[in-house]
């Protein structure tokens, strides 16, 4: 007879937590959100540099995993047309960011070669981003406003989706793209997000709370939308993280995933009832 390995009875040891990220998590946090901060506040070309850096290093996390190989001076140069795409947005308006993402999605067809498409769709997207970013901080207090409001909702989504994931458990949310998301963590972020969302727009916002509600939760789903798609896609390349250059994140990309489909959201929906010039009062007073 096989003798038990623990007296019958006696529960087993719970099963323990890995925590040993939190530290490093925590500490970048705190550097991303004064360097948002900051740029959200300063406005203008200061915002448009910082923009612009973040989300061309986004696109170099892009490049090099759409690939499969080193970056090349052509990857290079696919990087400095997202780069410079932001840079000229304060100057030179809207049409030029386009113009340039154009130019560099033509050079990239021309240039062939393997993920051809991936690269136009990253092109296409982190361009988007770049001046929808820059469309909601707009040169009106209000972008502060609402960049205030929309990454509290992000944020909050994130870090509570995290903890209540890594604390709860329970079923998987979507196996087949990301193991280690969870039904209780996604539902932990709508929740957190959409109220802090909520207190947000209630204090810089005199619009109908019901409109805030709405826009918070949808804001919620969408930026847990953006991080399952970028799961999605690192599982079709097979790889991990896109980067290691945030402590505790990843890559670039693994911290900006949430903010994509969310913030072309609020550009559409500010655009549409204010029109391109005002979309930060578009978003926020109705």
């Amino acid at each position: 007879m096989t003798m038990p390995d623990a007296p019958l009875g006696q529960p087993s040891p719970p099963r323990r937590r890995v925590w040993a990220d939190l530290g490093p998590r925590i500490g970048s946090a705190v550097v991303l959100i004064a360097l948002t901060a900051s740029a959200l506040y300063i406005g203008g070309a200061f915002f448009a540099l910082v923009v612009s850096l973040v989300f061309a290093g986004a696109y170099r996390e892009w490049e090099t995993m759409v690939s499969r190989a080193p970056l090349t001076p052509f990857g290079w140069m696919l990087i400095a047309a997202v780069a410079l795409s932001g840079l000229v947005y304060p100057f030179a308006g809207i049409s030029a960011s386009i113009a340039i993402i154009a130019l560099a999605c033509v050079l990239a067809l021309l240039a062939r070669g393997e993920g051809m498409w991936w690269r136009v769709a990253g092109l296409v997207l982190f361009g988007a981003v770049i001046i929808a970013a820059q469309a909601l901080r707009g040169t009106s207090f209000s972008g502060v406003w609402a960049g205030l409001y929309l990454g509290t909702v992000v944020w909050m989504t994130d870090s509570a989706a995290f903890f209540t994931g890594r604390q709860i458990g329970g079923e998987k949310l979507a196996p087949d793209i990301s193991p280690s998301k969870t039904w209780s963590g996604a539902l932990g972020g709508l929740a957190l997000g959409t109220t802090a969302g909520l207190v947000v727009w209630i204090l810089v916002s005199d619009s109908p709370w019901w409109i805030g509600l709405l826009l918070s939760a949808a804001i919620s789903v969408l930026g847990q939308l953006g991080d399952l798609c970028e799961s999605a896609v690192k599982r079709h390349f097979r790889v991990k993280d896109s980067g290691d250059i945030i402590p505790g994140h990843g890559g670039l990309m693994d911290r900006l995933d949430s903010l994509t489909l969310s913030v072309l959201l609020v550009v559409a929906i500010g655009a549409m009832h204010a029109g391109w010039g005002a979309v930060a009062e578009g978003l926020l007073y109705w």
